[in-house]
């Protein structure tokens, strides 16, 4: 099929509305309401979870054989561990990520109350208070608090406005998009991925595009907190692919343009047959793309296979640079992988026994076991390495 239109600019503007809607795990019940109201507003039929994570079905020829698409609408954040005596909260952190991204950043703590604006501060912020001491003290959780903006002097004028222990904290996302395509912004993990799905959906529905089986479109809730897919998964399901962000960082191939196929992560390899339909699908399609590998990250197929889901796994992801710190990506690697995700949503099914759970080795993959040619010409032309 030729490539397909995708509107920029309506994954743009999903994806700036996204981020506009705090979302720490745990605290996502705002940001699933308002996707389920577009998909609605699409004419895509879906379900919710108990919880809250959202599947929705685009229509195939076939409902057996399903293909799922999965990205995360849960960001990092914060906990308030404790109301200090000098009536500043201390934070334990949602997610992985370092208090040093966290420090000075502006946010938002929800308590049982209502909202309350607030910065995260390190200890010793004010270096007319502190001179170097700024610089050499540790950085890490204990080590910083929320000052908020209130009227909080200590631990029981906080507990007089309604803050509580285990209150959620979200941080604000200062969200830029540049001229040039560059998009800079907390949360790019993975509010773009849930963008980039709902820019393909608008395309297939705009094009009309038929798929072999029906497509699931999943987002979730808590894949930041490592259980992700791990139960929303319908067994119809055989094959998955993730949508997630690929770190722009030193010792790794990732690239801020096109799509990055992701090989293996800290969980092993991704499914040899499906990460390499992927690729042959790029090579086809002229779509820029590049493999890495990652040692410390994981993603939703991980929490669906830890789950139990007999399904194939692969992971195709943007470029990000600074990743769960203050991100970075560009647009051309969001509008690459919308434009994957259709091609893949409307190829032809290749492994047709995947339908059955339990089959024999009739129709079973195979994986190349050949030598491979040392060139063109054929080998026994040449006598040995040259001198």
């Amino acid at each position: 099929m030729p490539l397909p239109n995708i509107d920029t600019e309506y994954l743009k503007a999903q994806l700036k509305r996204l981020l506009s809607i705090p979302s720490p795990t745990g605290y996502t019940d705002t940001v699933v309401r308002y996707v389920s109201e577009e998909l609605e507003r699409l004419g895509i039929p879906f379900s919710v979870t108990r919880r809250g994570a959202i599947l929705a079905i685009y229509r195939g020829r076939e409902m057996e054989g399903a293909r799922a698409i999965v990205s995360h609408l849960d960001t990092l954040g914060a906990t308030v561990k404790m109301i200090k005596d000098n009536g500043r909260l201390e934070l334990v952190p949602i997610g992985t990520w370092s208090a040093r991204a966290a420090e000075y950043a502006r946010c938002t703590i929800f308590s049982d109350e209502g909202s309350f604006r607030g910065t995260i501060l390190p200890l010793k912020a004010s270096g007319h208070t502190f001179n170097e001491e700024i610089d050499t003290q540790p950085v890490g959780w204990p080590h910083v608090e929320v000052r908020i903006d209130a009227d909080c002097y200590d631990r029981r004028s906080c507990e007089a406005l309604g803050l509580h222990i285990g209150d959620f904290v979200a941080v604000d996302p200062g969200t830029e998009f540049l001229d040039n395509g560059y998009i800079v912004s907390r949360h790019l993990d993975d509010k773009a991925g849930c963008a980039v799905m709902l820019a393909a959906l608008k395309a297939m529905i705009d094009a009309r595009v038929r798929t072999p089986v029906d497509i699931h479109f999943i987002f979730t809730i808590a894949e930041e907190v490592g259980s992700g897919a791990s139960a929303v998964l319908l067994e119809n399901v055989v094959a998955m692919v993730s949508i997630d962000n690929g770190t722009t960082a030193p010792g790794q191939n990732s690239a801020e343009f096109g799509a990055t196929i992701a090989m293996a992560d800290q969980v092993g390899p991704f499914d040899y047959h499906l990460t390499r339909k992927l690729i042959r699908l790029c090579e086809e399609n002229q779509i820029r793309h590049q493999r890495d590998v990652f040692r410390y990250y994981r993603s939703d197929s991980a929490s669906a296979l830890e789950g139990g889901a007999d399904v194939r796994t692969a992971l195709i992801t943007f470029g990000i640079d600074a990743s769960h710190g203050y991100e970075r990506i560009h647009i051309h690697a969001l509008k690459s992988l919308a434009e994957l995700t259709i091609l893949y949503a409307a190829s032809p099914v290749e492994i047709a026994r995947d339908v059955e759970e339990l089959a024999g080795l009739d129709g079973f993959t195979e994986q190349p076991t050949r030598p491979a040619p040392h060139s063109e010409d054929d080998p026994s032309d040449h006598d040995g390495p040259p001198a």
